[in-house]
């Protein structure tokens, strides 16, 4: 079964930006979707955004519509997150997750942290 390997994470003020990216690695990987996830200390995991592999079809959560961009490349199994105009509030664990059957996210990566400071 695939792995899926993040990066990208780290500390940045309010206002700048970050690009996180995740990897799928392993043989003959037939990915559907994949998609950004976050968890808050003491918060739910929330979904931030999604990605269909071979249309390129996205969907957002509200609070990040116009400040974050998701995008592939599908030669690599990449997926990236390009995150601008942060807030405190997007501080939070972010995992990858991916839909390698078709019938919801089953793979996910281990997370890597954004800190956003006021």
């Amino acid at each position: 079964q695939v792995q899926l390997v993040e990066s990208g994470g780290g500390l940045v003020q309010a206002g700048g930006s970050l690009r996180l990216s995740c990897a799928a690695s392993g043989r003959a990987v037939n990915i559907y979707a994949m998609a950004w996830f976050r968890q808050a200390p003491g918060k739910e995991r929330e979904f931030v955004t999604t990605i269909r592999w071979s249309g390129g079809n996205t969907v957002y959560k509200d609070s990040v519509k116009g400040r974050f961009t998701i995008s592939r490349d599908n030669a690599k199994n990449t997926v990236y997150l390009q995150m601008n105009s942060l807030k405190p509030e997007d501080t939070a664990v972010y995992y990858c997750a991916a839909d390698t059957h078709g019938g919801g996210y089953n793979v996910w990566g281990q997370g890597t942290q954004v800190t956003v400071s006021s």
